[in-house]
């Protein structure tokens, strides 16, 4: 490893470089579970991430709507690496990886780091798609980090104390009408839990307004519920959905979007306007750019998503050094769930590891045997004590699906204290009315806001923002600093 400026090699050092070298950028899933597979490796690792932690995406709804709290699904990458002696992180963002010379640029604040590798695996992930309209994202939140979870805990829960204060009834309507834009498992599972918190959480908390008159829309282009489920489960938790008052509208794309609502295309060419003041993303999802970066060098090709079509051992044509696994690499139709990136990042390490032995040992580094996939079924929550799980030709539904999804989440979440704690914070959650992480601030809620507003390209040859006024809070009415 190198920086902008190359010390003397000390001892330590000096050891190292006889060592392979390998870098994986991302924590997530497929990068946390390859270093962990390494760990007994004759091999040293470092891991980039532009983060701290490890983040359990498939929980992070429960952080939007008050049920775990951010520290419950984002252990420190840090603290769960601090026994993997081989092992040593790095905080930045990638921006560049050189193929020709193996060498991996990142950039933490204004600091830039050099990170030479004998080996890579790239396991940067996935961010939210808006197909084209990135400014929906201002008024739209995605439910892919810590950040949009919290921004949006504190949209939903202020436009229930915005509502209690305002007068209008139309302007009530708009702030207790919540929509969802995407049907699949985590648009299920956050239409479900807004539900929940309106019907049961929030129930009598107001003396104005009555919470559970909140309106919970889940809208979708496509005309079933949970697409990569059977139709059967989608039928299934469309119908408990319904029975929770979620109106659920399939056939419907949306066009616009601003801060008061959304303009819907429907199957039959009909447009309307939804007014609503909180939002939901979760319709797509879009490859890191890095993708596009590797396919560049490695002449391979990318999908509409910017995954990076691999070979069948997950690395790139003509470098057999660079894996790429989880939701960067295209392969098989693979599906972009943390399976496919754990199973991914392990087969990688375990490639790589054998590689090491064989040559240390003094003997022909074996042949690659191809990826292969172990699915392990597909769940998805819709309420409390209800959810659908799909284990190959098996199909169940209800309080039976529930309790497994319970425990296979649990098994994936990392470190005893998490899970404790998560046990905890569901008993609370699902045994009664009470969630315990319903703290917001302002802060949270509006530094998307001022990032756009801030941030906004200028008009040439004017000093002004191409962008309208800087909108409303979300936890309190704009007020006139003047008076």
């Amino acid at each position: 490893m190198s920086a902008s400026t190359t010390p003397d090699l000390t001892p330590a050092l000096a050891q190292r470089v006889h060592r392979h070298h390998v870098v994986i950028i991302g924590s997530g899933f497929g990068g946390l579970f390859a270093a962990k597979q390494l760990r007994k490796a004759n091999v040293d690792v470092t891991l980039i991430a532009k983060t701290t932690h490890h983040l359990f995406q498939p929980l992070l709804y429960q952080v939007a709507t008050g049920i775990l709290s951010e520290g419950e699904i984002a252990p420190s990458t840090r603290m769960i690496l601090k026994d993997q002696h081989n092992a040593s992180v790095i905080l930045g963002e990638v921006n560049a990886i050189d193929l020709e010379k193996r060498v991996v640029t990142s950039q933490f604040l204004e600091r830039i780091t050099e990170t030479s590798y004998d080996s890579i695996i790239v396991a940067a992930g996935a961010g939210q798609s808006y197909f084209g309209n990135d400014h929906f994202a201002e008024y739209a939140p995605g439910m892919k980090t810590i950040d949009d979870a919290l921004e949006l805990r504190g949209r939903i829960l202020g436009a229930f104390d915005q509502a209690e204060l305002a007068t209008d009834p139309a302007e009530i309507e708009k702030l207790l009408t919540f929509v969802v834009v995407g049907a699949g498992p985590t648009g299920v599972e956050m239409a479900g839990q807004i539900a929940e918190l309106a019907n049961k959480t929030l129930d009598g908390t107001f003396r104005h307004i009555d919470s559970r008159s909140a309106r919970i829309i889940l809208l979708d282009a496509a005309p079933k519920v949970l697409p990569p489920f059977a139709d059967s489960l989608g039928q299934a938790a469309a119908k408990r959905l319904t029975t929770m008052g979620v109106d659920i509208q399939l056939g419907a794309m949306v066009t616009d979007l601003d801060a008061n609502g959304l303009t819907v295309k429907d199957s039959d060419g009909t447009v309307r306007r939804i007014a609503s003041r909180t939002k939901v993303w979760s319709a797509g999802v879009a490859a890191s750019p890095l993708g596009k970066t590797l396919a560049a060098q490695s002449g391979a090709e990318i999908d509409r998503a910017g995954r990076v079509l691999v070979n069948k051992d997950l690395t790139l044509p003509g470098h057999p050094e660079v894996f790429v696994v989880g939701d960067m690499m295209a392969l098989d139709k693979l599906p972009g769930v943390a399976q496919v990136a754990i199973q991914g990042g392990r087969y990688a390490a375990r490639v790589i590891e054998d590689g090491v032995e064989a040559v240390r040992a003094g003997k022909q580094i074996p042949e690659r045997k191809d990826f292969k996939y172990f699915d392990k079924g597909s769940m998805a929550t819709v309420s409390r004590f209800s959810a659908v799980a799909q284990v190959g030709p098996i199909k169940i539904t209800g309080f039976i699906a529930w309790v497994m999804w319970l425990l296979v989440h649990l098994l994936y979440i990392v470190g005893f204290r998490s899970r404790l704690t998560t046990v905890i914070s569901w008993l609370t959650a699902f045994f009664s009315r009470g969630r315990g992480q319903l703290a917001m601030t302002e802060q949270q809620v509006d530094a998307r806001r001022a990032m756009f507003y801030f941030t906004a390209p200028e008009t040439p040859g004017s000093d002004a923002p191409v962008t309208e006024p800087e909108p409303e809070s979300a936890t309190r009415p704009l007020q006139d600093s003047r008076t």
